[in-house]
Formats: structure tokens, C-alpha cells, sequence
């Protein structure tokens, strides 16, 4: 039984590293110069990312936008932010007016992008995804 060199040590060293930041709020900017696997891998460990687009939006979120949706989080935008969050934390639009929701669901229903105009522009659908960012 004494064949296993484990360090226990340095493997709860490299485990508090890893999840130390587990539950926090990540501002960022999102313009290609991070690695996507940075922000699958931020959220992944339970944090929320809130990254400030520049740039083109779909160009930008494509490279990680299908990881987060296959690990179940979320992604959407608001206002210029690309809001990230990881699995079991739903992204809650009901403070939203509801005028801008049912213009939101004139732009789907003539096939255009879907975008609540007005007092916010949260997107529904983002970058490599299928479904809409807001379903639940």
C-alpha cells in the first residue's frame, strides 16, 4: 500500500486555488483577448461574469458561448454587458418593463434578432447558442 506517492498537500493547495473565487462576481471586458477557456473555466467554477463588449458581440462569445449552455449556465446581454452565469444561477428578467418585452417578441415574430428596446437591451439569444440566453 505504500506505492502511492500522493502529496495531499499540494493538492488541497492547488484545490483552494482553483475554487477560491467559486461563487464571485467577475467583471471583465470582452474583445478577444482573454482565452475563452478562461470564462468556461471562471464559470465552471461558480462565478457570474459580467463582461463589457467591445466589439462584435457573436464574433466575440462565440468560442465559449455553446461550452457555458452545454454546462447549463447562462448567457445574456444587457446594455453593453455580456452577463455570464454558471449552472443553477438563472438570470431573473422580471424587473424588465413589459413594453419592452412584448416589443422584444414583435422583433422574434418577424424573424429579426430579438432585442427589448427602450429601457434596456437584453438580448435573448447570444453567440453559439441555440436556445434563448432568458429560457428557464
Amino acid at each position: 500500500m505504500s506505492d502511492w506517492d500522493l502529496d495531499l498537500r499540494d493538492a488541497e493547495a492547488k484545490m483552494d486555488e482553483a475554487f477560491a473565487a467559486a461563487g464571485d462576481v467577475v467583471l471583465g471586458v470582452l474583445d478577444g483577448t482573454t482565452d475563452p477557456e478562461e470564462w468556461v473555466r471562471s464559470v465552471d467554477y461558480g462565478n457570474t461574469l459580467v463582461l463589457s463588449i467591445e466589439g462584435d458581440l457573436n464574433e466575440l462569445a462565440a468560442p465559449f458561448a455553446r461550452d457555458v449552455k452545454d454546462m447549463d449556465g447562462e448567457l445574456m446581454h444587457f446594455r453593453g454587458f455580456l452577463v455570464v452565469t454558471p449552472p443553477g444561477v438563472s438570470i431573473d428578467t422580471d424587473r424588465l418593463s413589459d413594453s419592452d418585452d412584448d416589443e422584444a417578441e414583435g422583433n422574434e415574430a418577424e424573424g429579426g434578432e430579438s432585442e427589448a428596446h427602450g429601457g434596456n437591451d437584453a438580448d435573448r439569444e447570444v453567440a453559439g447558442s441555440d436556445a434563448p440566453a432568458d429560457e428557464r
